[in-house]
């Protein structure tokens, strides 16, 4: 057996059951405010497709995915993060995965070399995938912090350069799992500059860049920001995307890699082994998916709603911010981020995830800690409701 599996930790809901074990809410109506999964409804265009094309599954896939595929991929990326024409070749720059989580596991077991000192990086708190994908990769886990002092930023100055040149990958997360900040181009082309100064691959995590606020002020991304800075050929670059929160599909597992040629062509070869290949129903139905916008502003509109009315709720009781982009709200907890959970649970039948859950300690700092996730993915008025019960339970705590 790998003897790497004994370094993995519990994935946090398993923390959270554990934590709630005993605990029986005095309110009636569970609300849960854990998991990021979307409850919106999925696009009726694209469950049409599904069942239109149930003779596909006849068809072995490619692991590359069909040519329509991967240029509906492409020219949506065109179109998003205003690439120049032909930025991306469809043959050489994307591969569709299935999800980003499989993709970003998969992703570094392709590309760490497995010397003895390879770092890595990744933020704190993080989506616990790079950690695990990192330990099973035969690599170390180094934690850059992302705190409040500095807008759930990463700071890449604070990185020494000893840490650079071990280091092999670095995850960053755009926007932020749990904190929904946005990496600024300008952060973007100083990390890329880095990294082809020390030869380290970039795997950006975009998979909610989808979900914003503002129509006029997407979010950027890494290869919006390679190009624009002299890297046309997207070096070192690799952004992860998918259909799950964009779409409202996260049972089709749809999502695509894109960015350098030869990491692609690296990866593609893992992945003929792996065997990976995504369905050719669901090929079919997201080349649908990314050809359309207008589902995914109606789905922006909702979220919109839902962090108006929940931070109106709860703003006279703690310091409740709309984040930069995504569905998460980041509290910052006035008591212990267990004792938090545990206890709203108890009092008002609303589940969050404690950030401590989400973070490791690095540099004498959990940063995590104090913190809670909430998941605003549930209906409107569930959304309202949980709002004003966690208001009550603060209410509750004289601070």
């Amino acid at each position: 057996m790998n003897p790497d599996l004994k370094k993995l930790q519990p994935y946090p809901f398993e923390k959270l059951k554990a934590l709630k074990t005993g605990c029986v809410p005095t309110v009636d109506g569970h609300i849960a405010l854990s998991i990021g999964e979307p409850k919106h409804a999925a696009p009726e265009f694209v469950l049409d497709s599904i069942t239109n094309n149930l003779k596909a599954i006849n068809s072995y896939p490619l692991t590359k995915g069909c040519i329509e595929l991967r240029k509906a991929i492409t020219n949506w990326l065109d179109r998003r993060f205003n690439l120049s024409s032909n930025a991306l070749d469809p043959e050489k720059h994307v591969m569709p995965v299935n999800g980003t989580r499989e993709a970003l596991f998969s992703f570094a077991q392709c590309m760490v070399n497995r010397e003895n000192d390879t770092l890595v990086l990744m933020p704190n708190p993080f989506y616990q995938i790079y950690e695990g994908a990192t330990f099973l990769s035969g690599a170390t886990p180094y934690f850059y912090n992302t705190v409040k002092e500095n807008n759930y930023l990463p700071d890449f100055d604070a990185i020494d350069e000893d840490t650079w040149q071990r280091c092999r990958i670095i995850y960053i997360c755009t926007p932020g799992n749990p904190t929904g900040s946005v990496i600024s181009k300008q952060q973007l082309c100083k990390l890329i500059e880095l990294s082809l100064k020390y030869n380290f691959i970039i795997a950006s995590d975009e998979c909610y860049s989808e979900i914003y606020f503002d129509e006029n002020k997407p979010p950027a991304g890494l290869l919006e920001a390679a190009e624009q800075c002299g890297n046309k050929e997207f070096s070192n670059c690799m952004v992860f995307h998918s259909l799950s929160k964009r779409s409202n599909l996260p049972g089709m597992r749809s999502g695509f890699v894109a960015g350098d040629a030869a990491l692609i062509k690296a990866f593609l070869l893992y992945r003929t082994y792996h065997g990976s290949a995504m369905p050719p129903v669901h090929q079919i139905a997201s080349i649908e998916a990314w050809n359309d916008e207008a589902h995914v502003k109606q789905n922006r509109a909702l979220y919109v709603k839902k962090f108006d009315a929940v931070i109106d709720i709860l703003k006279p009781v703690i310091n409740a911010i709309l984040p930069d982009a995504g569905f998460y709200l980041w509290l910052n907890t006035p008591v212990d981020d267990e004792i938090f959970a545990r206890d709203l649970f108890a009092q008002q039948n609303v589940t969050v995830l404690p950030g401590s859950y989400l973070s490791r300690e690095s540099n004498g700092l959990n940063p995590g800690k104090n913190h809670v996730r909430l998941a605003l993915v549930a209906p409107l008025d569930e959304c309202v409701t949980a709002a004003k019960r966690i208001k009550q339970y603060i209410q509750t705590l004289n601070i």
